[in-house]
C-alpha cells in the first residue's frame, strides 16, 4: 500500500484521480489548492480529505509517500521546492520549471536530500511507447535514421474552450495553456519517447513563433508553433513540430534502413504500432501500402477510457516512482531525465527565429524498458 497527496485540484487533477483508481493499492490521503471553493468541490467529488494549507499537507498526520504537484506551470518550481525542503519525493506536472535555473535548483535539492524528483509526461511507460521501442530493439527496421513527429492540435484559440470542463467541474485552464505555449505543454509527449529510445539530445536547431495569439481573453505571446531538429547521442535525428494552429495530427514515423515504424497518436496508450516494409520492385523503391502490427502479448498496465483528447493513464509515472522506492532501485523517470527533458523543451520553446544551434548541457543514464516489454 502507498499514500500520495495532491497539490493543485484543477482540470488535470481529475485525470490523475481517474488513473490512480486503476491501482487499488494507492490511496490519495489529502489534497490542497489555493482556491478553497475548487478544493472543496474536488474533495467532495473524489472523497478525499482537504488540507488547510501546504504545510498541513506536508507535515500533518498520515504523511504521503509521494507528492503530486499538479499546480499551474508558474507555480511548479516553488511548490516542488517546498515539498523537497520538507523531505518529500515529488512528481511534477510538466514542465519541471519554466526556467533552467529553477529546474537545476530543484534537481540539486533532490540530489542533496536523497529524494526522487520526476516530471510528466509518463506516456513513455505506456503500451504504445514500449511497443515501439521493442520493435526498434528487435531491429525490425534496421538502423533508425530519422524520426518525424507531429503534435498539432488545431486552431485552439478559436475553439469553444470555455465550455471544456473536467469530470468534477474544473474549467480547462486556457490562460495557463496559452501563456505556457504548446511546446511546453505538449513536446514532452514525444520527446520522452525519443529520449528513451535514442538517448540524450546533443544539440537542437529550432524555431518558434506566435502566429495567432492566445484567444479573445489572452494577450499571451508564447509560441503557438515550433519546429525543431534534434541530434541524439545514439545517432538518430528527429524533427518535432508542435502547434495549436495546424489540424490535429499526433503521428510519428521512424524511418530505418529496411522500412518505417508508425504510431498514430502518443496521447493514446494503446495506439497501434505498425511496420511498413520497403521493397525494390524492378527499378523502383516502394514503401509497402500494407502494414504489420507490432504487438506485446500479456499484461502491460491498466488502461483508462478516453476523456477529452486523451486516453492515457496519468498514474504510470507516480506508480513507477512508488515501485522504485519499494524495490530500492533507480526510477526510470529519474531527476536527470526530467532535467534533460526540461532543457530540450525550453530550447525549442524559446528559440524564436534567432537561436541557431543550441548544445545541450544535461544528460541522463539509459532508461530500462518496462519488465513486460523486455522479452515480449
Amino acid at each position: 500500500m502507498a499514500n500520495v497527496a495532491i497539490v493543485g485540484a484543477g482540470f488535470v487533477a481529475d485525470l490523475y484521480m481517474r488513473s490512480l483508481m486503476t491501482f487499488p493499492w494507492i490511496t490519495v490521503v489529502k489534497a490542497y489548492d489555493i482556491d478553497k471553493r475548487r478544493l472543496a468541490t474536488f474533495c467532495n467529488y473524489w472523497k478525499v480529505a482537504a488540507a488547510a494549507d501546504l504545510a498541513e499537507l506536508l507535515d500533518g498526520p498520515e504523511p504521503a509517500d509521494l507528492i503530486l504537484n499538479l499546480t499551474n506551470p508558474s507555480a511548479h518550481f516553488q511548490v516542488s521546492k517546498s515539498c523537497l525542503e520538507a523531505g518529500r519525493h515529488v512528481y511534477s506536472e510538466k514542465p519541471l520549471a519554466t526556467t533552467m535555473a529553477n529546474a537545476i535548483e530543484l534537481h540539486a535539492a533532490a540530489r542533496n536530500k536523497g529524494l526522487m524528483l520526476a516530471s510528466a509526461p509518463c506516456s513513455v511507460l505506456g503500451q504504445a511507447a514500449q511497443t515501439l521501442w521493442l520493435a526498434l530493439r528487435r531491429n525490425e527496421i534496421g538502423r533508425p535514421y530519422l524520426a518525424y513527429a507531429e503534435l498539432d492540435d488545431d486552431l485552439i484559440s478559436r475553439a469553444p474552450y470555455k465550455s471544456w470542463f473536467s469530470e468534477s467541474g474544473a474549467p480547462w485552464p486556457y490562460r495557463d495553456e496559452f501563456d505556457s505555449g504548446c511546446t511546453v505543454e505538449h513536446a514532452g509527449y514525444y520527446l520522452t519517447w525519443l529520449m528513451a529510445m535514442f538517448g540524450a539530445v546533443k544539440k537542437v536547431i529550432a524555431a518558434s513563433a506566435n502566429m495567432v495569439g492566445g484567444g479573445a481573453d489572452s494577450g499571451a505571446l508564447a509560441p503557438d508553433f515550433s519546429t525543431a531538429t534534434m541530434f541524439f547521442e545514439g545517432g538518430t535525428v528527429a524533427r518535432l513540430t508542435c502547434s495549436i494552429v495546424a489540424p490535429h495530427n499526433h503521428r510519428m514515423q521512424i524511418i530505418g534502413e529496411h522500412g518505417l515504424l508508425e504510431v498514430a497518436d502518443c496521447w493514446d496508450n494503446v495506439s497501434r504500432v505498425r511496420i511498413r516494409r520497403r521493397y525494390q520492385i524492378r527499378r523502383r523503391l516502394i514503401n509497402s501500402p500494407f502494414t504489420k502490427q507490432v504487438r506485446i502479448f500479456g499484461t502491460t498496465h491498466p488502461k483508462v477510457s478516453r476523456r477529452g483528447a486523451a486516453s492515457m493513464n496519468f498514474a504510470l509515472g507516480p506508480v513507477e516512482m512508488l515501485k522504485a522506492m519499494n524495490e530500492r532501485r533507480p526510477c526510470r523517470l529519474s531527476a536527470d531525465f526530467a532535467l534533460h527533458l526540461n532543457e530540450v523543451t525550453l530550447a525549442i520553446q524559446n528559440a524564436r527565429d534567432s537561436a541557431g544551434v543550441q548544445v545541450m548541457r544535461t544528460s541522463f543514464p539509459p532508461m530500462d524498458p518496462m519488465p513486460w516489454a523486455k522479452g515480449a
